[in-house]
C-alpha cells in the first residue's frame, strides 16, 4: 500500500507541474531522488514511471545518484526511457563511487533535445550516427575519446549549446554550425573553432598544457586566428585563465582579419601586463570590436622584474581608433604596474562616451601604493565629459 501510495503521489505533483511553472533543478532531483529510494525499498519496479502520461515521459529529467543504485539498474532505467521517446536527460551521479559508463540502448534515443552527462564513461558505438534533435550538449568529467567527441559534436546538426568541462590534454576542433552559446574548461592543448558562424556567446577557462606552457614561442600556429578568426557574430566573450597567454601563442597576427561587429561584452581575467604579447592579444581583441560596450579586466602581476619598455605604446597603441560605444570599463586586482596604468590611460583617451572607470587594487598592495595610483589616475586626460573614475577600496 505504501508503494501504491507513493506512486499515485509522483504521479500527482508531475501533472499538476504542467499547469504550473517547472520546479526548479534542486526539487526535480529531490523529488526523483525521493522516488528512486522508495522504489530501491524493494524490488526494482519500472511502473513507477509507466504508468506516466506520454508527455511527461518525454520531458522527464533523469537524477539517478550513484550511492542509491547500482549500474545495471540505471541501465535499466535508460533503457526503459530510450524506449519512450525520451528528449531530455540529465545523468548527474554522486562525487564517491564508481564511474558509470553509459549504456549503448542512450544512443538510440533519437528524439533527445539535452543531455547533460556528469562524471561517467562514454563511448559511442559503430553504428551511431548523430542525434538528430539535440540542441544541449553538457559533458562534465567524462571520459571519452577525442576522436569521439569530436565526431559526437558534428553529427549533432541543431546543436546550439556545448559545455566541457575538467578535459585533460584534449586537442579539440569544432565543426558545429548552428552552435550559439560555447563554454570551455579544462586543459587543452589545442583549440579550433572550424565552422561556427553563429557563435554569439563564448566563456572559456584554460589550464596551459606542459607542450603550449613551456614552449610558447615554438608555435607557428596564430592560436588567436585559429580560435577566434571565425566567429563574426559573437556578442560576448570570457576569457579565464590562461586565455590571453593561449592567444598569445604562435606569431602575432598584426591587423585581424575580421571584425567583431556584434561583440559587446568583454571579460578577460589574469591578463599578465608584464608580457606584452598578452598586451597586444587585448589591443587586437579590443580596437576590433568597434560596437563594445562593455570591458572588464583583471590582472595578474604584483611586481615588475624588468624595467618596462614604455615605447611598446608609441609602437603598437593604435594611434587612430576611438571606441565610440564603450561605457563601462572595470579593472579588478591591479597593482599599479606601468603598462597597467598605461592601458588604463589609452583606455580613458579613446572613449568619448565612456561613463565609468572602476579600479580595484589587488590585495597585496600597500595604501601608500594605492595613493600613488589615484594620484595618477586622476592626473589622466579623458575623452568623455561625463567619464567618472571609482577607485574601489576592498
Amino acid at each position: 500500500m505504501l508503494r501504491e501510495g507513493v506512486k499515485l503521489s509522483f504521479v500527482s505533483n508531475r501533472r499538476t507541474e504542467l499547469d504550473r511553472p517547472p520546479r526548479t533543478r534542486q526539487q526535480t532531483r529531490n523529488l526523483v531522488k525521493f522516488s528512486w529510494s522508495i522504489q530501491m525499498g524493494d524490488k526494482p519496479d519500472l511502473d513507477l514511471i509507466s504508468n506516466l502520461p506520454q508527455s511527461i515521459i518525454e520531458g522527464i529529467l533523469m537524477y539517478l545518484p550513484i550511492g542509491d543504485a547500482s549500474c545495471p539498474d540505471i541501465d535499466q532505467w535508460i533503457l526503459f526511457l530510450s524506449r519512450n521517446g525520451i528528449k531530455e536527460v540529465v545523468l548527474e551521479l554522486g562525487e564517491d563511487g564508481e564511474w558509470f559508463r553509459v549504456p549503448w540502448c542512450l544512443f538510440h534515443c533519437e528524439k533527445l533535445t539535452r543531455l547533460d552527462l556528469f562524471r561517467c564513461e562514454l563511448d559511442p558505438p559503430p553504428c551511431f550516427k548523430g542525434f538528430p534533435c539535440l540542441k544541449s550538449l553538457n559533458l562534465h568529467q567524462v571520459l571519452v575519446a577525442p576522436e569521439a567527441i569530436e565526431s559526437l559534436i558534428s553529427s549533432c546538426p541543431l546543436l546550439e549549446t556545448l559545455s566541457l568541462s575538467y578535459f585533460d590534454s584534449l586537442a579539440l576542433n569544432i565543426c558545429a554550425p548552428n552552435l550559439k552559446h560555447l563554454c570551455l574548461e579544462g586543459e587543452f592543448k589545442d583549440i579550433s573553432l572550424e565552422n561556427t558562424p553563429l557563435l554569439v556567446d563564448l566563456s572559456v577557462a584554460l589550464y596551459m598544457t606542459d607542450e603550449n606552457g613551456e614552449n610558447p614561442e615554438h608555435s607557428s600556429n596564430c592560436k588567436f586566428i585559429k580560435f577566434l578568426g571565425g566567429i563574426p557574430r559573437l556578442e560576448r566573450l570570457v576569457g579565464h585563465i590562461y586565455f590571453t597567454k593561449y592567444l598569445s601563442i604562435g606569431k602575432d597576427p598584426g591587423v585581424l582579419p575580421i571584425t567583431y561587429n556584434h561583440l559587446k561584452i568583454i571579460e578577460l581575467y589574469q591578463v599578465s601586463f608584464e608580457d606584452m604579447k598578452e598586451i597586444l592579444v587585448v589591443l587586437r581583441l579590443i580596437t576590433s570590436s568597434p560596437n563594445l560596450k562593455e570591458l572588464q579586466l583583471s590582472g595578474s602581476s604584483l611586481t615588475s622584474m624588468e624595467s618596462p619598455d614604455l615605447d611598446f605604446w608609441e609602437k603598437e597603441g593604435p594611434s587612430d581608433c576611438t571606441f565610440h560605444k564603450l561605457k563601462v570599463v572595470k579593472m579588478t586586482d591591479i597593482s599599479g604596474l606601468p603598462h597597467e596604468m598605461e592601458f588604463i590611460k589609452f583606455l580613458l583617451r579613446k572613449s568619448p562616451v565612456l561613463e565609468v572607470m572602476s579600479i580595484m587594487p589587488c590585495v597585496f598592495v600597500t595604501m601608500e601604493a594605492r595613493l600613488i595610483i589615484v594620484i595618477e589616475l586622476l592626473s589622466f586626460a579623458r575623452a568623455s565629459p561625463k567619464a567618472g573614475i571609482v577607485f574601489i577600496q576592498d
